[in-house]
């Protein structure tokens, strides 16, 4: 038999990337996440406080979906909505986003290319990472198109299920000055903790996790970021590059965790949280059991009948 015969051809290694976790996830994955395609456009604010950004790719546009609206659904806001895609996203996606989400900006790549670059001249580190990290837009062209004091950092691998009371009421109150993003599983940074306090002079919050929450726009101080991007080994996970400047810049500013049932978990069930980070490791209970859950709690159904508010 020859080498080649045992290669798995295209058709079976698809129905094997399909089915590796289980029928129930690859149903809600390829069928029953198409259906937040039939719910009503929601209606955003132009101007606000917090102004949530969101990057997207063609492969998340469709969970980005279910996090926007699972988000408005359950916090009863119309916060401003800021879409940056990554090069990647097709015309009919970019359509079918601006259909159901009318108010919000949506920022080609290739004008981000542009502006945001131009906006970094005279910081040299900054641009170079801009070029060659994708994740970089996040902090980067996060924080050249936002037009509020405060961002609501908002990854499309998270879920909705109840109120965010407390991080609602972080993002709405005047007098809370510090950032406040959901706990990781451990730290995912690409320098350590030492390295920052020898260097930097100041404690590196541990467990920052970049995918929910707070950051104020005083925070993303390029000539701070421009100088945490000389620290060694800062280059070292692509990955990760982003959320180590994002926790940078929040252990200087000043930065907290959100509460217990806002972190990260790669096990366990809901239990009343409101809201799941389903990252890469669980990538596939956000269909199986986030979107299962949304689909029982009459979630779409409310959103057909153009409800921004879920009371289910």
């Amino acid at each position: 038999m020859s080498e080649f015969s045992l290669r798995p051809g295209p058709l079976l290694l698809k129905f094997r990337l399909t089915f590796q976790h289980g029928v129930r996830a690859a149903y809600y994955r390829e069928i029953a996440r198409k259906r937040i395609l039939d719910t009503a456009p929601v209606t955003t604010e132009r101007y606000s406080s917090p102004e949530i950004h969101v990057l997207t790719s063609r492969e998340d546009w469709l969970n980005l979906l279910w996090t926007l609206k699972s988000f408005y659904a359950y916090s009863g806001r119309r916060y401003a909505l800021c879409i940056h895609e990554d090069g990647s996203l097709g015309t009919e996606a970019l359509e079918v986003l601006q259909r159901h989400f009318p108010q919000a900006r949506i920022v080609r790549r290739e004008q981000a290319d542009r502006e945001t670059l131009a906006g970094l001249d005279g910081y040299p580190r900054c641009a170079q990472l801009r070029r060659s990290n994708t994740l970089s837009l996040k902090v980067f062209d996060f924080r050249h198109y936002l037009q509020s004091p405060r961002l609501l950092l908002l990854d499309s691998d998270v879920l909705f299920f109840a109120t965010p009371a407390e991080l609602l009421r972080r993002l709405e109150d005047p007098a809370y000055q510090r950032n406040t993003v959901n706990a990781d599983v451990e730290d995912a940074y690409t320098v350590d903790r030492a390295t920052v306090r020898k260097l930097c002079g100041f404690d590196l919050c541990p467990r920052f996790n970049s995918g929910l929450g707070l950051i104020h726009k005083d925070s993303l101080r390029l000539d701070w970021i421009e100088e945490f991007l000389s620290l060694p080994g800062i280059h070292g996970h692509f990955w990760r590059i982003e959320q180590t400047l994002f926790a940078l810049c929040s252990s200087k500013f000043g930065v907290e965790l959100l509460p217990e049932e806002y972190r990260v978990r790669l096990e366990g069930p809901l239990d009343g949280a409101p809201c799941r980070h389903y990252v890469g490791a669980i990538r596939h209970r956000m269909y199986a059991e986030g979107m299962a859950h949304l689909l029982r709690a009459g979630l779409l159904e409310r959103l057909r009948q153009g409800g921004n508010t879920c009371t289910c």
